[in-house]
């Protein structure tokens, strides 16, 4: 609940106080639609702004213009969706990514936003478009959305995202691309990359990753490589895979899991 130091220092955005004697408003003041310091289309804080859309939708098509980006976004929560192609060029990227969480999927507006300028947009826009869509977006320059993309795409067309730059991107590909795949990325630079493939290989592919120059995609092949392959490994260079060999060897051990402390 609004406190009277609230109300007291309730100022817009451009940090002057609030008065509601010569607000456009003050209907919906007297309704109890908004309330200076808690609701106002004026204020500098978002959440009360937001709250005021709240309280009147049926307002929000006349903020559309307002000189705040606050107040542009916020109205953009609630205004009628054929109003929303009005803000896919507002200058502000906050305002935007009101829009692109709004738009329809299957609205061209929306994918026009994927091309937009700002990360956090083209983020949203990953997150809803149509599967058959995101494949315009496998290219994006940023890692977090093409991570969305690798996240939801088909993994029959993973493979176009198999050499992607970042290794996070990567490692999400790993985890879903086709199993016809999984060799190409056990080759990967990137030690996280290896180790999602091998992971998920059954024991019959594993035969040929006993020398990987890491000790933990070893260590993950000695756990589940079929026991008459493990022999070769009885002299890995690393303690920890050899005293995994030597268990599994003796049958004393079924399952391998990475040592903690290593």
């Amino acid at each position: 609940m609004e406190t009277k130091t609230d109300i007291e220092e309730a100022r817009d955005w451009e940090g002057r106080l609030l008065d509601c004697a010569g607000c456009e408003r003050l209907a919906e003041r007297d309704h109890g639609r908004c309330r200076l310091g808690h609701a106002c289309a004026h204020d500098r804080y978002a959440r009360r702004i937001d709250r005021f859309f709240r309280w009147n939708p049926q307002l929000a098509k006349e903020y559309l213009g307002h000189a705040y980006f606050e107040t542009r976004a916020a109205a953009a929560k609630y205004v009628e969706v054929f109003q929303l192609p009005r803000l896919i060029a507002d200058s502000d990227e906050t305002v935007r990514q009101s829009v692109a969480q709004r738009l329809p999927v299957r609205s061209r507006h929306l994918k026009a936003l994927s091309r937009d300028p700002h990360r956090e947009v083209r983020i949203r826009v990953a997150e809803r478009l149509e599967l058959g869509d995101l494949v315009a977006m496998i290219g994006d320059s940023d890692y977090y959305v093409r991570q969305i993309v690798a996240r939801r795409l088909s993994p029959g067309l993973l493979v176009r995202m198999l050499h992607d730059a970042d290794p996070e991107v990567r490692k999400v590909v790993a985890r879903r691309v086709g199993s016809e795949w999984l060799h190409t990325m056990a080759r990967d630079q990137d030690l996280g990359v290896r180790l999602e493939a091998v992971r998920r290989m059954d024991e019959g592919q594993l035969e040929r990753y006993r020398e990987d120059p890491d000790w933990r995609v070893r260590y993950e092949v000695a756990s589940r490589l079929d026991p008459a392959e493990l022999d070769p490994m009885r002299d890995d260079p690393d303690a920890a895979v050899r005293e995994l060999v030597g268990q599994r060897l003796d049958g004393r051990h079924n399952v391998g899991v990475l040592p903690e402390a290593c």
